[in-house]
């Protein structure tokens, strides 16, 4: 079925038993998202809220609550979408097997966008107070929009479809200072394509026009995520995706109110203008690293128009650590995707950013040494020309740590995580391996930098034979300084050791302390990372609670030292060990955590039975 809206969808997941109905009265703040997160982590169905306390309209959440679930919605049209990226992949497999990409030049018609004069969410308007106030998490700003479409027109092209950027960038549409019904912010963070048009539209003294829309085809929601090549409109995948092309609404010639193109098929749709200055704060906000990004300014949009179609349903989700709903996203866009990326980066098999790290932290890439063979070095070489060009890369660039390595025997698996460190730490040489950007620019959301948007990357580099066999126990002469305890290994390679608070930015000092604390005959040399955690028993539990701890709590230039450790022609390195600081700093966000009256509340709904209460 190619879904023109979300009751289509609900209709649809409803026909497969994959939806359950909740009648009953759900409070828009909190117990919502309390619900959706259960229900995701239980592994269950799309959920409608009927009910909503306080709202006109329903609300509908986990349609995307898995992998198999989201190639249910688009199994009429992903297959073609596989197809259309085999032939940008490999040109010449057209004319070799023509049956099988038969329906091709159909899928690319439908990437065209179409402009239409009217639309179905134009049937009716309301406020903004009207839309269903979804709260996440205790310490959010206000209720935010979790699954927009934001949609800009470049002032230097109106009119020209191909020219309008798609995006999903948070929305708050109450709290903090804005004129209730008036106003509403938009967060937009580094590297959006968004941001290039605000630029432009500073530049010529214009308003920024600007439509969210909410709902329609899943599709949108995933284009909004996709990541394209900059100038190249999301709306051509959303097509592709959704089996039609977009059609959006343009204003009318001579209006006195002109709009940015919206969404024609969407259940809801806000139209506004961004001014030059105009800015804000908005926040906090429970954000996908599992930790609130903070109260900041940022863009205000001036509500001119709020349209919902006829039966409209708010589909909304919860961000938070991983796996949430938004995991289900990357996985899909990895699939479809990955074929890609050897075209696009010589050299580069693949790439993989962990959602259990919080995406962007943390990259993994399988590179190849193809230029010197003959030489037999076991040095990264090509690899690191690689790594520069991963990183300098659209959204790829927002990674702080890149591991990659060679495979000249195609064996490894970019996604199984441990394989790959596993090989990784069989190989790196750490006096030589280690390769930092100083003072450069991170994820928007990432408070383990020096500021907002800034911190630093490493590129861990690693090729050719083992040079080491990994310990799988902690060895019976390990003597650690006093004040660090409990030792644990994460997996063969990786020790985690409790560490004392660090509790001011002086407290920082631990990490050296620790790693001028052994000399490089000591047997924690056996370990080629070791972390400094808070909980160690935490950490060890599961890979992706280290993966998470490690990966969002430190900064590489201020956070790695090592045992042993050496400044030689500017290059740093270690002998031995290589030290994480993985400890919550001062300066670090909170960490999301549920409030304990509507974690009861739930419990107590779960305790009475009925079709939700199992994944409760």
């Amino acid at each position: 079925m190619k879904h023109r809206c979300t009751a289509d969808v609900v209709n649809d997941l409803r026909r497969d038993n994959r939806l359950i109905e909740i009648d009953d009265e759900i409070d828009p703040n909190l117990e919502a998202a309390e619900i959706q997160r259960r229900v995701y982590a239980s592994g269950g169905p799309a959920l409608l809220f009927n009910n909503l306390k306080g709202c006109q309209f329903p609300a509908a959440s986990n349609l995307f609550a898995s992998l198999d679930q989201a190639r249910y919605l688009f199994r009429h049209t992903l297959e073609n979408v596989r197809r259309l990226v085999e032939i940008k992949v490999d040109p010449a497999a057209l004319p070799k097997r023509p049956f099988r990409y038969a329906g091709v030049p159909f899928t690319a018609l439908h990437m065209l966008p179409r402009k239409t004069r009217s639309g179905a969410v134009q049937a009716n308007e309301c406020r903004i107070s009207d839309l269903p106030p979804i709260k996440c998490w205790p310490d959010d700003g206000g209720a935010f929009v979790t699954l927009p479409q934001v949609l800009s027109e470049d002032p230097t092209a109106v009119g020209n479809l191909m020219r309008v950027n798609l995006g999903m960038y948070r929305i708050q549409l109450t709290g903090n200072e804005y004129d209730i019904d008036q106003e509403i912010g938009l967060h937009y963070q580094i590297h959006r394509g968004i941001g290039v048009h605000h630029q432009e539209a500073m530049a010529r003294g214009e308003r920024l026009r600007v439509a969210i829309t909410v709902g329609g085809s899943p599709a949108m929601s995933l284009a909004a995520v996709m990541p394209l090549p900059e100038g190249l409109t999301e709306l051509t995948f959303g097509g592709a995706l959704a089996g039609r092309r977009i059609a959006m609404i343009k204003s009318k010639k001579g209006s006195p109110q002109p709009h940015a193109p919206v969404y024609a098929d969407a259940d809801f749709a806000i139209i506004g203008t961004i001014d030059a200055d105009s800015m804000k704060p908005e926040g906090p906000f429970g954000d996908h690293l599992g930790y609130y990004s903070l109260k900041h300014d940022f863009p205000v949009m001036k509500v001119e128009k709020v349209w919902h179609r006829d039966g409209a349903i708010w589909p909304f989700t919860v961000v938070g650590r991983p796996p949430q709903e938004d995991t289900t996203f990357g996985q899909l866009i990895h699939e479809l995707t990955d074929p890609i990326i050897p075209s696009v980066i010589p050299g580069v098999k693949a790439v993989h950013a962990v959602d259990a790290a919080g995406v962007h932290p943390l990259l993994l890439a399988i590179g190849s040494e193809r230029y010197m063979p003959h030489l037999k070095t076991t040095e990264p070489q090509e690899l690191l020309t690689q790594a520069n060009a991963i990183l300098g890369n659209g959204q790829l660039s927002l990674a702080k740590y890149l591991f990659i390595t060679d495979d000249p025997d195609d064996q490894l698996k970019i996604h199984d995580i441990e394989a790959f460190l596993h090989r990784v730490l069989q190989r790196i040489d750490c006096r030589r391996d280690l390769h930092f950007h100083t003072r450069t620019t991170v994820d928007t959301l990432d408070y383990s930098g020096t500021g907002f948007n800034s911190g630093s990357k490493v590129v861990i580099a690693a090729a050719g034979q083992p040079i080491r066999e990994l310990p799988t126990e902690i060895p019976t002469s390990l003597n650690l300084p006093s004040d660090f305890a409990n030792p644990k290994i994460v997996m063969p390679g990786v020790l985690v050791v409790k560490s004392p608070k660090c509790r001011t930015e002086e407290d920082r000092r631990h990490l050296q302390q620790f790693a001028n604390s052994f000399g490089t005959e000591s047997p924690i040399n056996q370990f080629p990372i070791v972390t400094l955690v808070d909980d160690s028993e935490f950490a060890a539990r599961n890979l992706n609670n280290w993966l998470w701890s490690t990966f969002t709590r430190s900064n590489p230039a201020i956070d790695i030292d090592g045992i042993g450790s050496a400044i030689i022609e500017k290059h740093w390195g270690c002998a031995g060990s290589m030290v994480i600081d993985a400890r919550v700093k001062p300066h670090h966000a909170p960490p999301l955590i549920e409030d304990p009256q509507v974690i009861a509340k739930v419990d107590a709904r779960a305790a009475r039975g009925g079709p939700l209460a199992k994944y409760l």
